[in-house]
């Protein structure tokens, strides 16, 4: 598609939720490239006013904690006069590695508030704006995690498998209104975050994705959904374990991860 025709179905405005770096912050720059104006969402202010100020387009902030129950209402409200033809949910980075049972319980539900329940609301109210429109589009940014369980990331796992379906649920319900949904499934993607987490541990994962090849994309994906499995060799193909036993795919992703990450 076309920078023109990209921008007349998903513009003028764009909100990236998670823009603060990483990949939300390459979203936000491959949108305002393809003249898409983006609303940039997510806790820390002064990060999200830099990049709202290098970017070549116009652009707002919304300052949000996306755990926060009404995070999804502030952010609709903020935004209540554009004309908003996209979004992006890209929070939801693992913050709570490690045995479930030794997790703080205040980061797991943190977590599942930030990966769930403001999925939901986000999609609710911004859906209901993109297909009384009859045009726009959808990401939900999910990750390899969701295809099978793991120990070390059950919780993370089952949030972006949450994420995963209800992308391909919505992509469904309102591909006939004109709305394109996406389940994007990330493999490792070199963020701060995993970074941060690989330097802690003093681990390796080699050669990362870049966050500008994920926004690259998925934007010239939007309406190649349900799923787009980045990384794979079909991308809208099956899902990577194939005709594994799913007992299989469970002890197969566990073992590679207390690998990883074994201290």
């Amino acid at each position: 598609m076309s920078d023109t025709g990209f921008y007349h179905r998903y513009g003028p405005w764009a909100v990236v939720l998670g823009a603060s770096d990483g990949t939300g912050e390459a979203f936000a720059r491959a949108l305002a490239d393809r003249g898409v104006r983006p609303v940039l969402v997510a806790r820390r202010a002064s990060l999200l006013q830099q990049v709202a100020d290098s970017l070549p387009v116009p652009s707002r902030v919304v300052v949000a904690d996306l755990a926060a129950p009404d995070a999804a209402q502030r952010i609709d409200e903020a935004t209540g006069d554009l004309d908003v033809g996209l979004v992006v949910y890209n929070a939801g980075a693992n913050t709570a590695d490690g045995d479930f049972l030794a997790a703080d319980e205040d980061a797991l539900l943190s977590m599942v508030d930030r990966n769930c329940s403001t999925v939901v609301r986000v999609a609710l109210r911004f859906g209901a704006r993109l297909v009384r429109r009859g045009a726009g589009g959808l990401v939900l940014v999910s990750s390899w995690g969701a295809w099978a369980g793991s120990a070390g990331i059950a919780t993370y796992s089952a949030t972006k498998a949450f994420d995963l379906l209800l992308a391909e649920s919505l992509w469904a319900e309102w591909r006939e209104h004109g709305v394109d949904v996406l389940a994007l499934a990330l493999t490792a993607t070199d963020t701060p975050t995993l970074r941060r987490m690989l330097e802690e541990r003093g681990a390796d994962l080699g050669e990362l994705v870049a966050p500008e090849a994920v926004a690259a994309q998925a934007l010239d994906h939007l309406a190649d959904g349900p799923t787009w499995n980045l990384g794979a060799a079909d991308p809208t193909g099956p899902a990577p374990f194939g005709d594994m036993r799913r007992r299989d795919a469970v002890a197969l992703l566990s073992s590679a991860h207390r690998s990883l990450f074994a201290e």
